[in-house]
């Protein structure tokens, strides 16, 4: 089954006309990502686009092979890397497993995130951890020098080799970088570390489909296979330029027509709690890719029902500035049987027989309406399952999306140049040779 674009709660807010008027901007962006390639900003950051089909088979088979040996020797898998290096596997694993994943039952390892923060707290907590436990460590990264997966990788090595040997330490280590150059591939290449590649032409945001993302999604026991095969499916389907057949481009001329009319946020809900990471990847998609040259909308997000007893009142009746890009999923993992009680203490005997996923369900419902009778438009993708095919197609259907989207704003969509200056900042105020200039100024405005 194909995902399906609900516009039914945007009635007064976007008509089918506004839509048919964006369809020669549609039609260029879509130009820029095949037929006219050469002309687009970011063409060398295209291979997502055809990676569901086109990717190294044998390095597949490869990462299947490493998640098996993992599996069978690692109490406990240590991912290390940050923003697309993590952000991907995290939200997919939690996606089709549990947001609880390292505390149910299991045959496969606890997995554990690390190198996408500083705190010193976050890394002595899963290093005492992984003391008690046999562990491998997965290190992600482009170059090998970006701070934050650099220092935690340098702990977990140095634990690691402690803990079995430098050469036993070097067979629970696998690297995932740069094909050719790099210091992580230079010491991956002297170590003897197994070594996975980061596609020169797939951006860390669009990389979630490569080893970047597989590797730990497949230590969690996920169907690799079947998550290819939804975005492959989703790559035939999304290729079709017309926006009468497809929603994802009619869902990107719908976000740049709500954005020209003022609204400048759009708020990701779900009402499952196991999509909140998916949220996360999907805020670090579309705010890198189209937050520049004083553009784009700000990506937010909230988990409901939970979050409609903290922001519900702002987005109900605070300043009219966001939409909402709802994920429906029409078959929970789960459902759980309201049963009677005898004294009805709680008033709820009225749900006897209902299932949660009913109760779930029109708690949507009730809610879109309220949210777009208070000014809210509503935008509802619909999908089946939280299952590997469904998050497969997910992930390629914002992929494109966040192209297709970018390109109608005019910006690059590949790009993220302002990630850039708070690095130099750190990285004076840190000490880092050659920042000595630039760490004095910075003193001085600091006072």
């Amino acid at each position: 089954m194909a995902l399906r674009l609900n516009c039914k709660y945007l009635e007064g807010f976007v008509s089918e006309n506004e839509v048919k008027e964006l369809a020669p901007e549609i039609a260029a962006a879509h130009g820029f990502l095949y037929e006219n390639r050469e002309q687009a900003v970011g063409n060398g950051y295209h291979g997502w686009l055809t990676l569901p089909e086109d990717y190294d088979k044998t390095e597949f088979g490869r990462i299947k092979a490493a998640a098996r040996k993992v599996i069978s020797d690692s109490q406990a898998l240590v991912v290390i890397g940050i923003g697309g290096s993590y952000l991907g596997a995290r939200a997919a694993i939690e996606f089709v497993k549990s947001k609880n994943y390292n505390l149910t039952a299991k045959d496969t390892p606890k997995i554990f995130f690390l190198g996408n923060s500083l705190s010193p707290t976050e890394i002595t907590e899963i290093a005492d951890y992984c003391r008690g436990c046999d562990f491998s460590v997965n290190v992600i990264s482009k170059s090998g020098t970006t701070t934050e997966p650099a220092v935690a990788f340098r702990v977990f090595r140095k634990l690691l080799e402690e803990k079995y040997g430098k050469a036993e330490a070097a067979k629970r280590i696998y690297v995932t970088t740069d094909k050719a150059k790099g210091t992580l591939k230079a010491l991956a290449d002297r170590e003897g570390y197994e070594e996975f590649v980061v596609p020169d032409n797939v951006g860390g945001r669009y990389s979630v489909l490569t080893a970047v993302g597989l590797l730990p999604i497949a230590c969690a026991g996920v169907d690799i296979d079947a998550l290819m095969a939804g975005a492959a499916d989703a790559m035939r389907q999304y290729a079709v330029p017309s926006l009468e057949e497809n929603d994802c481009y009619k869902y990107a001329a719908i976000r740049n027509i709500l954005y020209r009319k003022g609204k400048s946020i759009e708020l990701a809900v779900c009402y499952e709690p196991d999509y909140t990471m998916m949220n996360e990847w999907f805020k670090q998609l579309f705010g890198e890719s189209e937050g520049k040259d004083g553009k784009g909308l700000f990506p937010a997000s909230v988990i409901y029902s939970t979050d409609l007893h903290s922001l519900g009142q702002y987005v109900q009746e605070g300043r009219r500035l966001m939409f909402e890009t709802v994920v429906d999923f029409r078959t929970p993992k789960r459902d759980l049987i309201i049963e009677e009680d005898p004294d009805n203490a709680d008033g709820l005997n009225f749900l006897t027989g209902r299932g949660m996923a009913f109760i779930n369900k029109r708690a949507f419902e009730g809610t879109a309406l309220a949210h777009t009778d208070g000014g809210v438009p509503n935008i509802v993708i619909e999908a089946d399952a939280m299952d590997e095919y469904d998050l497969g197609r997910l992930i390629y259907f914002f992929e494109k999306a966040c192209a297709i989207s970018g390109y109608v704003l005019g910006v690059n969509p590949f790009n993220q140049p302002g990630v850039e200056s708070y690095k130099k900042n750190m990285f004076a105020l840190i000490g880092k040779p050659g920042y000595e200039e630039l760490a004095d100024e910075l003193k001085k405005r600091l006072g």
